[in-house]
């Protein structure tokens, strides 16, 4: 399998990539990958410090700052923390720049990696998103190295607040990025269940829509011993987790991607009373709109009969969170011919019912997300996303970086004529 330190492929339209590939094209991305290359200690360095001191959504100062400090160009602050930051010339013909997108936040986890940069305290990049951030500034800086040559603007999109509401991503594509609206936006992210050197770019609905709901149970207070005085808001709430779940299986056709997960329980104060509420916490996520739409109601209607028969209220808030994340077909197209350019190849069809508010970008241009295999890379131990042991190998960041620097270029290259 293919290494960050492994040099980039050669020059020269391999068998895996198609006639239809402009040459420029494939030069260009070698030029890219060779300054990926070159900055690849810096950006290292850069990934231990920030893995060590994560910040959470809505509070990543100091991340935006040191990210800030390794560009090569200045960097505009946007949406709270955010930054973003233009490399390559201005263009009087007014090209359109292609975006590329890290993630600035951690996650509320207490790292157990025993990593020698490991995070202190309850906070974790246990998403990668240390890994994205290094692996884009080492090609903002490759980018703007190579000046004239550069056919369209890179626009490096730090972004806040992906990991919790409100979205950095949508309060950016509501206007934080600018006047200036990219021609495309693009990202890459690493994934544990793919393999090293692989790389998933498919077409269409690749993550799930996903929207927080809050169901509150309200019954009547009264002591254990005599349960016949009130209304039981615990064991209400308790039928209405079990009737959710199994109400998914039979309301949603099971050949379309749709889950619901309740991940908080809360209710009571002592084991020998009945208390006056209960609340769960749940996650919706759905790959079609419609689906999306029904388990909304579905939630609604399953808390409220459920409730009522054991003489209880129930009342839903739903907090609406990213929409389904649809890649771009041309986009994709054009970057998976030049994935054995960046020394990748090309993996199993992939899409989960996993969500990334990357997806409200595609309010503003075509979007695309490629992801970044993990399994099988050196001194890797396979844990999931989100997992307090989760350990991305230093390798990744130049990894991550030729996926970004690919997609860029898929981006500005034009689709061949039909």
């Amino acid at each position: 399998m293919p290494r960050s330190t492994d040099p980039p492929a050669p020059s020269r339209l391999t068998a895996a990539t198609s006639a239809a590939t402009p040459p420029a094209a494939v030069a260009l991305l070698e030029k890219l990958l060779a300054g990926i290359e070159r900055e690849l200690p810096r950006a290292l360095e850069l990934r231990h410090r920030l893995h060590e001191h994560p910040e959470l959504a809505h509070a990543e100062e100091w991340t935006a700052r040191t990210v800030a400090s390794e560009l090569p160009v200045e960097s505009i602050a946007v949406a709270g923390a955010g930054r973003i930051a233009l490399a390559g010339p201005e263009r009087t013909d007014g090209s359109a720049p292609v975006a590329v997108r890290a993630e600035l936040d951690g996650l509320p986890i207490e790292e157990r990696t025993g990593a020698p940069f490991s995070a202190a305290g309850n906070a974790m990049h246990a998403c990668g998103h240390d890994v994205h951030m290094a692996a884009l500034v080492a090609l903002t800086r490759a980018a703007h190295a190579l000046g004239e040559e550069l056919p369209a603007p890179l626009l490096a999109v730090f972004q806040p607040s992906e990991e919790a509401y409100p979205s950095g991503a949508e309060e950016m594509a509501s206007g934080a990025l600018g006047e200036r609206t990219p021609a495309a936006i693009v990202a890459a992210h690493i994934h544990p269940e793919l393999h090293w050197g692989a790389v998933a770019l498919d077409e269409g609905v690749v993550n799930a829509s996903c929207d927080a709901v809050d169901i509150i149970v309200e019954g009547e207070p009264t002591h254990g011993a005599y349960p016949h005085h009130g209304a039981d808001p615990i064991l209400a709430l308790a039928q209405i987790v079990v009737a959710l779940h199994a109400q998914v299986g039979r309301r949603i056709d099971p050949l379309h991607a749709a889950t619901l997960t309740v991940g908080v329980l809360e209710g009571g104060g002592a084991e020998n009373v009945i208390p006056a509420q209960a609340r769960a916490r749940a996650a919706l996520r759905a790959h079609r709109s419609e689906d999306r739409q029904a388990l909304r109601a579905l939630v609604e209607e399953v808390a409220a009969g459920v409730a009522a028969a054991h003489g209880c209220r129930a009342r839903m808030r739903l907090t609406a969170g990213e929409p389904p994340l649809v890649n771009d077909p041309g986009i994709v197209a054009r970057g998976r011919e030049l994935l054995s350019v960046a020394s990748f190849e090309c993996a199993p069809e992939w899409r989960s019912c996993g969500s990334d508010d990357f997806a409200f970008f595609a309010a503003l241009a075509p979007i695309a997300m490629a992801f970044v295999g993990l399994d099988g890379a050196p001194g890797f131990t396979p844990r999931p996303l989100h997992h307090p042991e989760l350990l991305v190998p230093d390798e990744a960041v130049g990894a991550v970086a030729r996926a970004q620097a690919l997609l860029y270029v898929a981006a500005l290259t034009p689709a061949p004529a039909a």
